[in-house]
């Protein structure tokens, strides 16, 4: 890493999954807007669903997700039967649409359903909101979980993609984060899912674990082409014990430093780009025929709560605790905590928490950020015409920018900025410089690299 760098790898910045972002949301936007935004989707376009399981059969120490340890499958059971009936109270509140075209399990571990609930639930979405023909159906997968007779319930249900949980092989990082899971337990499972017809098949891997080399990551990088994922995803572990409690179990002493961090990162992308992946932004990697590459090639590539995507839906449902919904108005949230969630629908109401209102500065500023999130680049004035706001209305962003030219972390010409490949870790911290809303705030974020 250069030494000018340093200095903006331990700055916290937001991953900018969605601008505003959650830390502007406010309880004085919930549930009457929820529905106002809901009825007034657009009749002739499709809608995206996400469903939340906030369940793990193990924490792991690393995880930053809502997730849970059931102790049993009581509360599981529990939670599915209100989840059935928010999905009811979605489906009463949006307005004509022509189906779901993309249906999203994340989590927690989906898989910790069993498999006849998994088939229950897609089969209760798919009538409640439709699903279009050539629809994605994806599931996140906690391998260590992972049953024939769940893989047979997603290839019934129609589930066309798996995100599959690798992270490491490395026994020693394996024990500090707490996640075992041998590498023949990885292989068995994807051939299995292959074999069932389910082929696309995402890997999520991480660098700046604790005890975590170089070689480490190169070792997974290479297991993940090998097994022939279609998109891979190359996160930092983001050590934020305050807000993720669990991750105090993580010696911090073991954890690699900013520049042992940047060199694993960039040793990560090395060994999958020589395999043939095209790199998507700041974290992700797809093969050249995967739908994430051509949209990246043709510039229609977005970003959502679930990362890099080439779903242009505007109306995103979230189900499910701490979920969140997108609309073309704002955003809103469901309650974290569960026992508020269940009984706000169990009177009857959408289980917002809180939201925002977007202005037309906030969707000016989206569009920015996304852009550069995407494309590597963008140009403001650009922006400005597409949105049809007044040229110059982003010049602070170019101002602020011309900062972190100086350190060689962005290029302008103009009215474009643009980030070189060499600096793609920073992403985040350039598009901060389009972010009209962000304060300083301790602890609130991980830090940049």
């Amino acid at each position: 890493m250069k030494q000018a760098w340093i200095p903006f790898a331990s700055r916290p910045v937001p991953r900018y999954t969605s601008y505003p972002t959650a830390a502007d949301f406010t309880p004085q936007v919930a549930e009457r807007e929820a529905r106002l935004w809901a009825s007034q989707t657009a009749p002739d376009k499709p809608i995206s669903v996400y469903i939340h399981v906030p369940f793990c059969e193990k924490l792991c120490f690393y995880c930053g997700c809502a997730t849970s340890v059931p102790n049993g499958y009581t509360r599981i059971a529990a939670y599915l039967e209100t989840l059935h009936r928010e999905i009811d109270l979605w489906a009463a509140s949006v307005g004509p649409h022509t189906g779901m075209a993309h249906l999203h399990f994340g989590g927690g571990s989906p898989n910790a359903l069993s498999a006849d609930d998994f088939k229950d639930l897609v089969a209760h979405a798919c009538r409640a909101f439709g699903l279009r023909p050539g629809a994605e159906m994806a599931v996140e997968i906690d391998p260590r979980g992972l049953t024939p007779d769940f893989i047979d319930a997603m290839a019934t249900s129609g589930v066309t993609r798996v995100s599959f949980g690798v992270q490491t092989l490395s026994p020693k990082v394996q024990e500090a984060v707490g996640r075992i899971q041998p590498k023949f337990l990885l292989s068995e499972g994807i051939e299995r899912l292959q074999a069932a017809g389910i082929r696309a098949i995402n890997m999520d891997l991480m660098y700046g674990l604790p005890d975590q080399t170089v070689s480490d990551v190169e070792e997974a990088a290479h297991f993940a082409a090998e097994m022939g994922a279609a998109r891979i995803s190359l996160f930092g572990y983001a050590h934020v014990p305050w807000f993720a409690k669990h991750q105090a179990a993580i010696d911090e002493d073991a954890l690699p430093g900013l520049e042992a961090r940047f060199d694993q990162a960039l040793a990560g992308a090395r060994t999958l780009e020589l395999a043939g992946y095209h790199a998507i932004g700041l974290d992700h990697f797809a093969r050249a025929d995967d739908s994430l590459s051509l949209a990246a090639r043709t510039k229609t590539l977005h970003r959502n709560f679930q990362g890099y995507t080439d779903d242009p839906c505007v109306t995103l449902i979230g189900i499910g605790s701490t979920s969140i919904s997108q609309f073309s108005n704002g955003y809103v949230q469901n309650f974290k905590e569960r026992t508020a969630w269940r009984a706000t629908i169990e009177d009857g109401r959408l289980p917002i928490e809180r939201g925002i209102v977007l202005t037309e500065d906030d969707r000016l500023r989206a569009r920015a950020i996304e852009t550069l999130m995407c494309q590597m680049e963008v140009d403001v004035d650009a922006i400005c015409d597409e949105m049809n706001a007044a040229r110059g209305s982003l010049a602070d962003a170019l101002e602020t920018a011309r900062f972190l030219q100086s350190a060689g972390l962005c290029q302008i010409d103009g009215s474009l900025i643009r980030v070189p490949p060499e600096a793609r870790l920073f992403l985040r911290t350039v598009a901060q410089c389009l972010d009209g809303r962000y304060k300083p705030t301790p602890r609130r974020h991980a830090k940049a690299v």
